[in-house]
């Protein structure tokens, strides 16, 4: 049972991880400019992609070789992980605290919406195909402030481990981190004067790395969760589609 207490934390340590050295690809490269640097003057304007660096957010970062292979991968490998996290959880509450089944069927909707808009975001290079990685990365960001705000309420309502009166306000503070900071980054990403493109970018790593904490919080909850719980959600699955054709 207590090995599942490594799931939460993989899922944070590969995006954590992942991310950051994407960006420190891109910037010793000079693909971006530095998150330190505040006053470049050397930062890419309207067309030009040469001979510049852009604004060091998460997406600019992974756009050019070599560092678009990482950035693709550790999207795709966080949104996988992410999927199951939210696949999980739900079977979690739902052995627990089926009273709740309705919460969280709908922090699943959100979380499962959450990690396609990722895997969109991750496939779709920023500088070929831009409305899709741009819409991608919005519906995720979107999804992922309803997804903690459903668990952070779940949190609240459900004794998974016993600690969850130390868990729920920090999950709240958390949560309210993720709902200001991605409003915050979405206002200034609008913007073409670089420092409030440099201002977007902070908010965004703000926002990944604040999720990423979030996600590692349930490795308390996944020190109780048992693969059994996930057969018996299946297995409940099975019994309603059967009686439904009967």
């Amino acid at each position: 049972m207590g090995f599942w207490i490594f799931f939460p934390i993989i899922l944070s340590m590969v995006s954590f991880i992942g991310t950051w050295s994407v960006y420190g690809l891109a910037s010793s490269n000079d693909h971006v400019c530095s998150l330190y640097d505040w006053g470049n003057a050397n930062f890419c304007q309207a067309n030009q992609s040469t001979g510049c660096c852009h604004p060091p957010t998460i997406s600019s970062s992974g756009v050019l070789q070599p560092e678009n292979s990482l950035f693709t991968a550790t999207i795709n490998a966080g949104a996988f992980l992410f999927l199951l996290f939210s696949i999980f959880h739900h079977a979690h509450i739902m052995e627990e605290h089926a009273c709740h089944s309705m919460i969280s069927k709908i922090a699943l909707v959100f979380g499962v919406i959450s990690s396609m808009g990722a895997f969109i975001a991750g496939n779709c290079n920023a500088n070929h195909l831009k409305l899709l990685h741009y819409l991608g990365a919005a519906v995720s960001f979107i999804c992922i402030c309803f997804y903690t705000s459903l668990l952070t309420a779940l949190t609240r309502k459900c004794v998974l481990s016993g600690y969850e009166k130390f868990l729920f306000p920090l999950r709240m503070a958390s949560t309210m981190v993720q709902i200001i900071m991605t409003i915050c980054y979405i206002i200034f990403f609008t913007k073409q004067e670089y420092v409030f493109a440099h201002l977007s970018a902070v908010f965004e790593w703000t926002v990944s790395v604040n999720f990423e904490m979030f996600q590692l919080s349930y490795a308390v909850e996944f020190f109780f969760f048992s693969s059994f719980m996930i057969s018996n959600v299946l297995g409940k699955r099975e019994e309603e589609s059967s009686l439904m054709m009967a």
